[in-house]
């Protein structure tokens, strides 16, 4: 590694001015992603500013829901009880990400900024526009088995690794950042970015932005008793999801009244399956209705040389999670 700056500020506005002053700088949390990338030359800061002292770990109820310090690690937030009572999805999809040390280190803030996990762009002997942009796409035409379904282009067709953001996304989470120019608040929908023609900008913070906090709406907690995350991976430990499904129905009487459905693995970020979501309202419970409801989701879908698999994993992942989360199956 090259040699860096490190500092670790007590006050967010100094962390924030710190990092403005240096072009090629970063915040630094629980480093689960960011030292990797380090390790293989994929960033080469001047600085880095640790961010650890920071009061933005709280996790504390709300009027309006639950609120979610960007510096709690994962497990915090998996292991916090209000959290398993009334948003049991988050916490079924951070458990299904990576080894318990790994979930000890690793913040909210820091899942939600965590990089692709494409062979191509952590390879820096092979073309990768997200990685150098104008190289060209090594996965188009390599191995891309792990690769998108949706919103992809022709320079880049890699996933969102993250199993947290996908739940996110399905309990419609509100990303809260800060800057020099004051803070905002960002629909996690409009947080991550589809690649488009500039796939090395992976989300819509500004430079210098940092994420304090993420709220997740009461409204999402009515979801809190049919619930499913299913994750398929290659292997049961450890492994990013070939295509994940987060699924929380609300139901009455035997009727979908409300429905929140999102699939990871198959885009440049958390896929939120809003059309099927609107066709499962008012459905009754039955396999046939959820087999409809992952054809709808599956329209558009474009698969490549070595992902065709997905076209018919990714409807059964739909239907089997939805079972799973009715009782349909066990």
């Amino acid at each position: 590694m090259n040699q860096f700056q490190y500092t670790r500020p007590a006050e967010t506005a100094v962390a924030i001015k710190s990092l403005a002053k240096e072009p090629n700088g970063y915040f630094l949390a629980g480093g689960t992603n960011l030292v990797d990338m380090m390790k293989m030359g994929l960033v080469v800061p001047d600085k880095l500013i640790d961010i650890n002292r920071l009061p933005l770990k709280k996790i504390e109820r709300t009027p309006t829901g639950i609120h979610i310090g960007a510096l709690a690690s994962n497990s915090e937030v998996a292991e916090h009880a209000y959290i398993k009572a009334q948003y049991p999805l988050l916490a079924l999809a951070i458990n299904a990400g990576a080894s318990p040390q790994l979930r000890n280190m690793a913040t909210v803030g820091g899942n939600l900024m965590q990089r692709t996990r494409c062979p191509y762009f952590f390879d820096t002997a092979m073309p990768c526009n997200k990685r150098t942009p104008g190289s060209g796409c090594g996965a188009l035409q390599g191995i891309n088995r792990m690769h998108a379904l949706f919103g992809a282009s022709d320079k880049c067709i890699a996933v969102n690794p993250s199993d947290m953001n996908v739940a996110m996304a399905a309990l419609d989470a509100t990303i809260h950042v800060t800057g020099v120019k004051g803070p905002r608040a960002i629909n996690i929908g409009d947080f991550h970015r589809l690649p488009g023609d500039h796939p090395e900008l992976d989300n819509t913070l500004q430079k210098g932005e940092l994420i304090t906090s993420v709220d997740l709406p009461a409204a999402s907690s009515a979801y809190n008793k049919h619930v499913y995350y299913l994750k398929i991976r290659d292997r049961t430990s450890y492994a990013f999801a070939l295509v994940s499904v987060a699924a929380a129905l609300h139901i009455e009487n035997n009727t979908i009244t409300g429905a929140r459905l999102a699939m990871g693995g198959v885009a440049h970020k958390p896929w939120r399956l809003t059309a099927a979501e609107i066709f499962l309202k008012g459905k009754a419970i039955t396999e046939d209705n959820f087999k409809q409801a992952a054809q709808i989701a599956m329209q558009g879908a474009k698969a490549y040389e070595y992902n065709k698999f997905k076209l018919k994993l990714a409807p059964n992942a739909i239907v089997q999670s939805l079972k799973l989360a009715t009782g349909l199956a066990s």
